[in-house]
C-alpha cells in the first residue's frame, strides 16, 4: 500500500500541490500535516508512521516534509527498513524499496556523514591552533574569585541578592550559582 505523507509548516500554506501529487502517485491513504519541520513531536507524523504495515511504502512530495535533517531522515529510514517498509520522495526520486533507490539513499547519507566529520574535523584543528596562541573558548568569567570574596562577604553583611548583583554586575541567578549558602535569602525588592 501507497501511504502518502504532506506537511505545510503553517495554515497560510497549501498542501493541494502536495496532496494532488500524491493522489496521482497513487497513495491510498494521506495523512495531512500543519506543523514546522523542526518540531519532534508531529502526531500526524507519527499516526502515518504507525499505520504502515510491512510491505508498505511511505511516499512523500518532498524529503524535507517528512524529516527536519538529514540525521533524523537516516534514522527515520532505518526505522522504517526495520520495519519492512519502504520510503518515496516524489521530487527526489529516491526509492528506498529499490535497491537502486537504497544506494542512493545511502550514499546521500555517507556523503553527509562525511562533511560532518570534515567540519568537526576542522573545528577541532581551529581549536587546538586558537589553544597554541593561547585563545581559549568560551563565555568570559563574570564571577572572578575576587567577586565571589566581595559578595559573600557582601551577603553575609545583610545586604539583598538584587542589590549585590547590581553591584557586581551580575544577575542574581549568577550570584546564587556562585553562593548557593545564600539561595535561602530571599532577593530584596
Amino acid at each position: 500500500m501507497l501511504i502518502g505523507y504532506a506537511r505545510v509548516s503553517t495554515r497560510d500554506q497549501s498542501l493541494d500541490g502536495q496532496l494532488d501529487a500524491l493522489h496521482r502517485a497513487g497513495c491510498e491513504r494521506v495523512f495531512s500535516d500543519v506543523a514546522s519541520g523542526a518540531r519532534d513531536d508531529r502526531p500526524v507524523l507519527q499516526e502515518a508512521l504507525a499505520y504502515a504495515r510491512p510491505g508498505d511504502v511511505m511516499v512523500c512530495f518532498k524529503l524535507d516534509r517528512v524529516a527536519r535533517s538529514l540525521p533524523h531522515l537516516t534514522n527515520l529510514v532505518a526505522d522504517l527498513n526495520q520495519r519492512r517498509v519502504g520510503l518515496k520522495s516524489l521530487t527526489e526520486e529516491i526509492d528506498t524499496g529499490t535497491p537502486g533507490g537504497k544506494l542512493v539513499f545511502h550514499i546521500f547519507g555517507a556523503i553527509a556523514e562525511f562533511e560532518r566529520d570534515l567540519i568537526r574535523e576542522r573545528t577541532r584543528v581551529g581549536l587546538d591552533a586558537a589553544r597554541k596562541r593561547g585563545r581559549f573558548g568560551g563565555r568570559p568569567v563574570k564571577m572572578t574569585g575576587e567577586k565571589i570574596a566581595a559578595a559573600r562577604s557582601l551577603l553575609e553583611d545583610g545586604r539583598p541578592a538584587t542589590e549585590v548583583a547590581t553591584v557586581l554586575g551580575v544577575s542574581v541567578a549568577t550570584l546564587y550559582r556562585h553562593c548557593p549558602a545564600r539561595r535561602d535569602v530571599a532577593p530584596a525588592g
